[in-house]
């Protein structure tokens, strides 16, 4: 047996080892897919297969690129660099470029990120007259990134009867005629967008037998990561593709099927078994990420959904520490909490910062997560904030890179035409656009013939010198690589020099960022091999195209000694030692936009999996009584994702509002007893940890209870002698009985004094804010 099989277990080696037919292998989280779907590729390599002939698709660069490194690395020499190991856009964007003639595009077309397009559609949606406040670019751009995702173009959208419906609903009529003219602009342009990407090359091969047949004669085994997460389009594409010889392996997890958002679809995996007849099934079901306590807790959960593969994930690692469901007062006090607890833990078990996770359901949560963190002085990064790439003076930079390569890119041009200042103003520029819209030629044919269109002698000087320099520019592309053209560009447009003369914090700041930029530019040029497997290709176009589809998940920094934040979604495919999971309430998680449904219901279940699953050894679950939302404090009830954990391998605690939570880690099971009214243990605890601190009028003791999250009442019967009390006089530290709701303690009283609000912490119930001009309250002592 070869030395790269040895370390497989049962059902890896099985996956590994099956070279022809279709295959589906379902992976559960943390079980070995990526050194499965690494040794398989080695495994065929091995058996005679030409890299040349595999095609693997991902979903990060990222993960390509350790792929190949992890190839090499089993088969000891550089075959790896011959591989189509990419994802689905930098792939197909490889492809579309050696066929850009078939579909009537330049090969060096550019590539619109989202600014670009929605950019594009502004001015569209104002040349048709149409009101850009109610034809929002980002909603009309939303709209039609779904179409494209769903194989609608242009003319089906038109006649669609059911697509008109719900835009006339919606009304918005008009996006039908902006989806039209937003394509011809970027044909125009010679640019595509990122759903072009996919969305022309099923056109290429749709319409186009003879590179149908090319590609799949070429591509003569298949294997696609993360299939669960695939759109209708990548479906069809990849099916087309193995329609030769229908050697196609999908590794995937219908439980971390979190993207239909983006147009990703589940069914693809379920019915991945209809479409092949001797398909095989592998089921990697050993889990060598988590604890035993992470996974039971995961495995009861996601056993609630009716739409999945059966599969039970299981581990040999240690049951390790109980997961820890933790409530607090507000999001703040929920910041506090983890802030202290990163600290706690580094101190302690000597963690590094690099080893925690902070992760959400909305951006909208990071706030008091990065608060805390900062107040502490504990070095944090956000992820899916502002990218590198989207900052102004990288933008411009870039942009005049793009022109260079691509002259009919009018979203490019227009940004740099006149950065630095050159004197063509605004008015030069509209005319420009006119003309070209005219004369249905590019901008840059306008400004090049500018002497036909009756300039003034100072604007036509100006628009000359533009185009003498971008000539200049265009003349090094044949012997100079990436690097060399961009310095030529930044000293030769003045750029570099105006942000250098800049010397405020934020001009500094800029340069710096150019700097950067033009650093990174230069560490890929000496690189051996591109992002997307061609190896000595170093010219412009190549690191444009390569720099358009980096993500987050690509970042080289991402192992820099700092707490991760970031949503869920964005997490998925990483792992953690420790991780925190905040905001776990109704409303908030599950999103209220998302439970309208079975199917969604069942998808913000998997995204709760997903969170759990990224834990190795400590996780944390936070939800807060109260926070703000859209400007207004909500009180919270706590998820019923909560209510389907085992509480077997749960820690209740409580912490903020002032109160003590000093030795929270080991009192759970204490919380347990606790709640089911052995007062004894109460006195156990207080005899271990020392007495409550002193009761103050809005804190609660540390030892409060904690109930078990439900969204259920539990029904009291009153008590016999039961007579509501007048409660003018009600103060925080009192009993109450309640007829619904039963016995509880007041930790807070606020409100107006006409209209008074008691906060009371029920024994069966929980928490409960209840007004007193309305309630009917017996008090006790």
């Amino acid at each position: 047996m070869q030395d790269y099989l040895k370390g497989l277990n049962e059902p890896q080696f099985e996956a590994v080892t099956h070279i022809k037919g279709p295959l589906m292998i379902v992976a559960g989280a943390g079980s070995g897919k990526t050194k499965v779907l690494t040794t398989r590729i080695a495994h065929l390599m091995a058996n005679g297969v030409d890299a040349f002939n595999i095609l693997a698709l991902t979903f990060t660069n990222k993960a390509a690129a350790e792929m190949k490194e992890r190839i090499e690395r089993i088969l000891g020499n550089s075959e790896a660099r011959n591989l189509y190991i990419g994802t689905f856009h930098s792939v197909f964007a490889r492809i579309l470029r050696a066929e850009a003639h078939r579909i009537g595009y330049p090969s060096n077309f550019t590539i619109y990120d989202t600014d670009d397009s929605r950019s594009v559609l502004k001015t569209v949606i104002n040349e048709l007259n149409l009101d850009d406040k109610h034809y929002k670019p980002n909603v009309v751009h939303n709209r039609i990134s779904s179409a494209k995702n769903a194989l609608v173009g242009p003319a089906e959208y038109a006649t669609d009867y059911y697509i008109q419906q719900e835009d006339m609903r919606a009304n918005r009529p008009m996006i039908a005629q902006i989806y039209a003219a937003y394509a011809a602009r970027c044909f125009k342009n010679g640019a595509m967008d990122f759903d072009d990407l996919l969305f022309k090359m099923y056109e290429l091969l749709h319409n186009n037998p003879e590179s149908l047949h090319k590609y799949q004669h070429k591509f003569k085994f298949i294997l696609i990561d993360e299939y669960q997460d695939t759109n209708a389009v990548q479906y069809q594409i990849t099916k087309l593709l193995a329609a030769a010889h229908e050697n196609i392996c999908v590794v995937g997890d219908d439980a971390q099927s979190i993207y239909s958002f983006r147009g990703a679809t589940i069914e693809n995996i379920l019915q991945f078994q209809k479409d092949y007849d001797d398909v095989k099934v592998v089921k990697l079901e050993q889990n060598y990420r988590s604890s035993q306590s992470i996974i039971n807790v995961a495995n009861e959960v996601i056993k609630n959904n009716k739409g999945q593969i059966p599969k039970n994930l299981w581990t040999e690692n240690k049951e390790g520490e109980k997961i820890t469901l933790v409530r607090t007062m507000t999001d703040n006090d929920e910041g506090k909490f983890v802030a202290d607890t990163v600290q706690e833990q580094k101190l302690r078990n000597h963690f590094f910062n690099k080893d925690f996770a902070i992760l959400y359901r909305t951006n909208a949560q990071s706030r008091a997560f990065e608060e805390s963190l900062r107040r502490m002085g504990i070095a944090y990064r956000i992820y899916g904030g502002l990218s590198f790439y989207q900052r102004k003076e990288v933008k411009d930079l870039l942009a005049y890179l793009r022109i260079v390569v691509n002259t009919r890119d009018e979203e490019a041009l227009k940004r740099i035409i006149n950065y630095p200042v050159r004197g063509i103003g605004k008015t030069t520029i509209e005319k420009c656009v006119i003309y070209a819209n005219e004369q249905n030629i590019s901008m840059y044919d306008v400004i090049s013939r500018a002497g036909e269109f009756g300039f003034k002698a100072g604007t036509l000087e100006a628009l000359q010198n533009f185009v003498t320099m971008i000539r200049y520019f265009q003349s090094l592309l044949t012997d100079k690589n990436a690097y060399d053209v961009a310095v030529h560009v930044g000293k030769h447009t003045n750029l570099v020099k105006e942000l250098f003369n800049d010397k405020t914090t934020e001009g500094l700041a800029r340069y710096e960022n150019i700097q950067e930029l033009l650093n990174s530019i230069k560490e890929w040029t000496e690189s051996p091999s591109n992002d997307d497997g061609e190896v000595g290709d170093k010219s412009l176009g190549s690191y444009l195209q390569q720099i358009t589809l980096l993500t987050d998940a690509d970042d080289d920094k991402a192992d820099s000694d700092t707490v991760k934040m970031m949503t869920i979604h964005a997490a998925k495919g990483l792992e953690f030692e420790c991780v925190f999971v905040g905001g776990i309430e109704e409303t908030l998680f599950p999103n209220a936009m998302s439970i309208n449904t079975r199917e969604e219901l069942e998808e913000e279940r998997r995204l709760f999996y997903v969170a759990v699953t990224r834990a190795k050894q400590r996780l944390w679950l936070t939800y807060a009584n109260s926070r703000y939302r859209f400007g207004q404090l909500v009180q919270n009830e706590p998820s019923r994702f909560l209510e389907e954990m085992p509480e077997a391998f749960i820690d209740k605690t409580y912490a903020g509002g002032g109160a003590r939570n000093q030795g929270f880690n080991n009192m759970g099971t204490a919380f347990e007893r606790m709640n089911r009214g052995n007062a004894n243990d109460a006195q156990n605890i207080e005899k271990k940890y020392g007495a409550p601190p002193t009761k103050k009028p809005d804190a609660r003791p540390s030892y409060m209870p904690v109930v078990p999250p439900s969204n259920k009442v539990v029904e009291h019967k009153p008590s016999a002698d039961f007579v509501p009390s007048d409660t003018s006089n009600l103060q925080a530290g009192q009993k109450v009985e309640h007829q619904k709701f039963g016995f509880g303690l007041v930790i807070k009283m606020e409100g107006a004094k006409h209209n008074p609000i008691a906060t009371v912490q029920f024994e069966l119930n929980g928490e409960k804010k209840i007004m007193l001009n309305y309630a009917r309250l017996r008090i006790v002592e």
